[in-house]
Order: C-alpha cells, then sequence, then structure tokens
C-alpha cells in the first residue's frame, strides 16, 4: 500500500491481546520470557523491539534512539495472551512437557503460566500426522469451526477489557499443500469452508477467523495459512495487515548470513549440504514425510533467491543444495544445524566452509513472534494492510505481492525494516551513501 511520510500513528493505548494458535514450546517460551521480564527477572535477549537500536540523520547527528523510544509500541506491562491448542495443558504444564526452559525459570513464573489454559483447537489428522489431539473442536462444517475461533476471540476480548489484538501462529508445520481453486477468492473460500472443502487446512480456517475478527496475522509456520489470494483479498476488505511465513531462526538464518557475503565477494558455490537433528514436537512433525516437503520448500528457498544464479552463471550455476532433518529425541528442543559449503575462489581452487550451529529453537523464535505482534500491532494503527514485506527480516519464506520476488538477504531485509520505520516518523532513510553526499 502507499503510505505518507510521517504517517500519523494512532497510540498504544489500553491493552493488547496477543493471541497464539498452538500453545507448545515457542508460545510457551514466548509467554513465560515476557513475563519475566516485566518482573525484572530476566532481558528479552534477541528481541529487535526491545533492544534495537535506530540510527537517524546523518552520523554526524549523534541520534540512534531505541526502536522503542522512536515508534509508539505496546509496552510488555500491557500484553495480554490467550491461545489454542489440540491438548490441554496449561502454559506451565506444556513448558514443563517442552522441556525449553530450566526448572528454575519456569517456577519463577509459574502462578502466570498456570492461569492460560488453551481454548480447543481446530485440528485434522491428516493435516499433521505424527500428532492425536485430544483438545479440539467439533461443528457440522468448517464454517462452523471457524465460526466458534471468532466466538473465542470475542469472548476473550471481553474477559481481558481489550481493545485490540494481534495473532501468530505458533502451531506445527501442515502437510505440503498448493493452492486450490477455493483458495482464489474470498467468495470461493467461504463457499469451500461451509462445504468442508479438503483442501482447507486448520491453519487457513485459523487465519480466516482472525482476519474476520480484525485482528492482524502473523504465519510462523511454513503453512499456506494466509498465503493464497483469497486472504490477500480478506486482509484488503478489512483494512488489515498480514505477515508470514516461516519463523528464520536457526540454520536458515545462517544461510541469509553467510550466502550474502559469498555473492559480496564474488565466490563461487558448488554444494551447500544442510542436516539438522530436532527431538521437540516440531521435530516429531517434520518426521511425517508430508510435513517435511513444507518446510523443505520453505528451506530451499533462500539461496536461489540471494544468489541469483540467473545473474551469475559463473558463480552459482547448478550448485547442488541439500536440506535434511532428522527427529532425535534425546536432543529435545537444543537443535544442532550441521553445513557443509563447497566454495571456490581465484582460477577455481576449492574451499570449504562447515558450521555446526548447536542451538535453541524455541529461544531463538521467542524475540521473533514478540517482534512480530508488536510491529503488527504498530503497522495495524498506522493504516497499514496486506502483506508487511518490511518484516521479511523474520521470515524463512518472506510474503511479498505476486508480481514481485522475496528478498532474503538478512541485511537487506533489517534496512527495509528500519527503513519503514523511519518513514513512518518522517525521517530520512538511510542510503549509507558519506555524508559530503547529503550536502
Amino acid at each position: 500500500m502507499v503510505m505518507k511520510k510521517g504517517t500519523e500513528i494512532k497510540p498504544a493505548a489500553g491493552k493488547l491481546g496477543v493471541l497464539l494458535p498452538g500453545l507448545g514450546a515457542v508460545a510457551t517460551t514466548v509467554i513465560a520470557g515476557v513475563e519475566a521480564a516485566r518482573r525484572g527477572l530476566a532481558r528479552p535477549i534477541g528481541s529487535l523491539t526491545q533492544l534495537g537500536t535506530i540510527r537517524l540523520g546523518k552520523r554526524t547527528e549523534n541520534r540512534t534512539p531505541k526502536i522503542t523510544e522512536f515508534v509508539p509500541l505496546t509496552p510488555l506491562s500491557d500484553l495480554e495472551f490467550g491461545a489454542w491448542d489440540i491438548f490441554p495443558d496449561d502454559a506451565y504444564e506444556a513448558a514443563e512437557h517442552a522441556g525449553v526452559l530450566s526448572r528454575e525459570h519456569l517456577e519463577m513464573v509459574r502462578p502466570f503460566l498456570s492461569t492460560i489454559r488453551p481454548m480447543p483447537g481446530v485440528f485434522e489428522p491428516q493435516w499433521v500426522k505424527k500428532l492425536h489431539g485430544t483438545h479440539v473442536k467439533t461443528g457440522r462444517s468448517k464454517m462452523e469451526l471457524a465460526e466458534q475461533l471468532i466466538a473465542d476471540i470475542a469472548q476473550f476480548k471481553k474477559d481481558r477489557g481489550l481493545s485490540r489484538c494481534v495473532a501468530v501462529w505458533c502451531g506445527s508445520t501442515e502437510v505440503y499443500q498448493k493452492p486450490a481453486p477455493c483458495h482464489a477468492t474470498l467468495a470461493d473460500f467461504e463457499a469451500g469452508l461451509a462445504r468442508s472443502d479438503e483442501n482447507i487446512a486448520p491453519s487457513a480456517i485459523y487465519a480466516y477467523a482472525c482476519l474476520k475478527s480484525g485482528i492482524p496475522y502473523a504465519n510462523g509456520a511454513p503453512n499456506l495459512s494466509v498465503d493464497f489470494p483469497a486472504m490477500f483479498e480478506l486482509a484488503k476488505k478489512a483494512h488489515l495487515p498480514i505477515a508470514g511465513k516461516d519463523f528464520k531462526t536457526g540454520q536458515t538464518w545462517m544461510k541469509t548470513i553467510v550466502a550474502p557475503g559469498l555473492k559480496a565477494r564474488c565466490l563461487g558455490l558448488q554444494g551447500w549440504y544442510s542436516t539438522n537433528i530436532l527431538g521437540n514436537r516440531d521435530g516429531e512433525v517434520l518426521d511425517d514425510p508430508d510435513s517435511f516437503k513444507t518446510k523443505e520448500m520453505s528451506k530451499l528457498g533462500a539461496l536461489e533467491y540471494i544468489l541469483q544464479p540467473h545473474l551469475y552463471p559463473d558463480l552459482y550455476k547448478e550448485f547442488h543444495h541439500v536440506v535434511r532433518i532428522n527427529y532425535y529425541p534425546p536432543r529435545g528442543d537444543n537443535k544442532e544445524g550441521w553445513d557443509n559449503i563447497d566454495i571456490f575462489g581465484w582460477m577455481g581452487y576449492p574451499m570449504q566452509i562447515k558450521v555446526d550451529f548447536l542451538c535453541r529453537d524455541s529461544i531463538l523464535a521467542a524475540p521473533i513472534v514478540l517482534d512480530l505482534a508488536l510491529f503488527l500491532d504498530l503497522a495495524q494503527r498506522a493504516g497499514m494492510h496486506g502483506i508487511q514485506e518490511w518484516l521479511s527480516f523474520y521470515f524463512k519464506t518472506p510474503m511479498t505481492a505476486p508480481s514481485l520476488y522475496p528478498e532474503h538477504d538478512l541485511f537487506i531485509q533489517l534496512m527495509k525494516l528500519k527503513n519503514t520505520l523511519r518513514y513512518l516518523r518522517g525521517e530520512e532513510l538511510i542510503t549509507h551513501l558519506g555524508a559530503e553526499y547529503y550536502d
């Protein structure tokens, strides 16, 4: 959409509801971390909205406020959390089962976590074959299930006295699907809901219900969810921002750091082999080949777009790219992403880069969820709607307008994000030209 420079942004008045479809490892880690930060027990490390700064004007001006001081973001003290899940465990029980946080940290926030009980989820086992939900909604049609979600949202807002909400998908990866006829227009989609079209996945029902309720929506999984024409139409009609898809946490994050460096130096790539071992619920879900294909498609795209083989055939034509994910229960949430990168340089001489990233998946994802919730709320208060490409920084497969290719370079993504904030506040965009070019 077209924005005016220095757009008027409505104040962040009142409480903001953060609705999380999926009360698993990621969602409980977000909630626990926010509560710990509110009580001064931990720092929100990894959150751009909480710890990041933004340079304004020339370097000689020395204006570098924190992002929280520059744009009117909702303070952590005004966040209210709600969730849906296909299991009945409250947030404390779910966090204990996930095994991400230490006993010490969980006990610090146990009273708060225990108050968050999930609403029954929308679930169809054919979409996530490795899970067997026991806390699920039933209805005569998928439209009736959507209406139940809409009623949940209305009750949540009423019970918590909320002026506005945002939603961030924190659920599982569904089996791979391409858009079907029911995804073409809003009318087609609503007709599909009414007849319970087999091509409509649970995640898309959540997205529809949230947008129909006036709630901005971000998709943290590689599911289709909100990335098809019917949802674009609904977001435009409801004047709501949407974003996605698939949180950029471990291995793909590293690729979007390393690959731009290779391209910047015009170093060639023969092959990039990536493997992961992961033992949490996400790993169990991805142990199903159909769900893995969805994730694989998300993880494979970044290198092609960053390296642009069609523009650099001597360097990147037909490089080999392999992605593997192996479910390994002993590792739990502590994922290991291992990359072997075969490159070549001057006169074609081969070299190798090896990356062994011993990361904590939900620890990396939690600040992304928080930032997306706060930035989507900011976008709505600024009158922005449709696909929020400036939030590509947070996603493996960034959504874009149909005519555009996605930008995957992490540093270009960050520049776009910060320039969007500058533009909203009427500040000059940063081009990184020398100061002499400004005079």
